[in-house]
């Protein structure tokens, strides 16, 4: 499970390690070798008292999410219903196109779409159209935009015509069928119980790294409370600044806005100011962990740096050499390391169990 975990974490942390770095001066890439008790002076950190809500998983959010991954696999040929007609509250797959005066209008079509009947999704007389219809059947829908329609200005109040096929009816959450999990191809998994496990099992996963990143977090944030750090060098400090843009930038897309939008909305700020205050953070529980695994002899030497890029290799189907393409061994030995000394601090600490 701390593989799973470590690994998530790198993925973020080698997005962007120090592209962008400024010459001269100390960077991220120089940890290792930089004085950091020049900078440090570290606390007791030894039996540090952690209380976590411990890993579970609901039941009922596994039953939900067993149904969503079923329904994804769903085809007309392949659990679909096709031998009664739509009724209210069914989820069909279905192709439409809206056109106003024979002209198809802005998105106003799409295939394949997936829509529950009752659900007000759609205008007013859409949903209710289709209740009825068998699959395999299309219909023509004469309809009107609702006055004041919010999402068109140009469709407010006009009467259009919508052209609907019904290809299937998904089944409900009781009427799973095993054959559609065997479709899937997944080694040992045949069935939908097989499925559930899966399913199960991801979820617990899912729990245990978020327990895991609450002792890291606690632990950390004693680490850090214990300890002092002097002003550290500007090109250190800025060498990680892209990493944080880079992850609004993602989070940003994820989300569909833009990256300063995203950083206003989420942190209050700009996304150079959120890189930098982020950066200031990084660095300063970055050099506190390095001054740790000075004084407790904790190293990545060569040969296990490179055991350690080919397992992270490996994991994401690339070669080392591409790993290596745009940022340098020392900083990926700066993460191992990171994660070597939470390790070690969490080795020792005293956890507890919320109640």
């Amino acid at each position: 499970m701390k593989k799973r975990i470590a690994r998530g974490a790198l993925a973020l942390l080698v997005a962007a390690l120090s592209v962008g770095c400024g010459s001269g001066g100390e960077t991220n890439a120089d940890l290792k070798d930089m004085p950091v008790d020049k900078y440090v002076t570290l606390g007791d950190y030894s039996g540090f008292e952690v209380t976590a809500a411990p890993a579970q998983v609901d039941e009922e959010k596994c039953d939900q999410l067993l149904y969503a991954v079923y329904l994804s696999n769903v085809t007309k040929d392949n659990g679909g219903i096709t031998d009664r007609a739509v009724a209210e509250g069914d989820t069909v797959s279905i192709d439409y196109e809206g056109k106003k005066d024979g002209v198809p209008f802005q998105n106003g079509s799409d295939t394949g779409a997936e829509l529950t009947i009752g659900s007000g999704s759609f205008i007013e007389g859409f949903e209710e159209g289709l209740v009825g219809v068998m699959p395999g059947e299309t219909v023509e829908l004469a309809l009107t935009f609702p006055e004041g329609y919010k999402k068109s200005a140009e469709l407010a109040g006009q009467a259009v015509t919508f052209t609907v096929t019904v290809h299937y009816i998904y089944p409900d959450a009781d009427n799973m069928e095993d054959s559609v999990v065997a479709a899937l191809g997944i080694p040992e998994v045949s069935t939908v119980a097989d499925m559930r496990q899966v399913v199960f099992d991801y979820l617990w996963e899912m729990a245990a790294e978020s327990y895991q990143y609450e002792l890291q977090n606690a632990v950390m944030e004693q680490l850090m409370n214990s300890s002092q750090v002097e002003e550290l060098p500007e090109t250190f400090v800025d060498s990680y600044k892209h990493m944080f843009i880079e992850s609004n930038a993602n989070m940003a897309a994820i989300n569909g806005m833009d990256a300063e939008t995203f950083a206003n909305n989420q942190y209050g700020m700009s996304s150079e100011e959120y890189a930098k205050v982020s950066a200031q953070v990084q660095a300063r529980q970055e050099v506190v962990l390095q001054a740790i695994a000075n004084r407790e002899g904790l190293t990545v030497g060569d040969e296990e740096l490179q055991e350690k890029l080919e397992e992270y290799a490996g994991e994401m189907g690339v070669a080392v050499e591409e790993l290596l393409g745009t940022f340098s061994s020392e900083e990926y030995r700066n993460y191992f390391m990171s994660e070597k000394v939470m390790a070690f601090l969490l080795e020792r600490a005293n956890t507890t169990d919320q109640q």
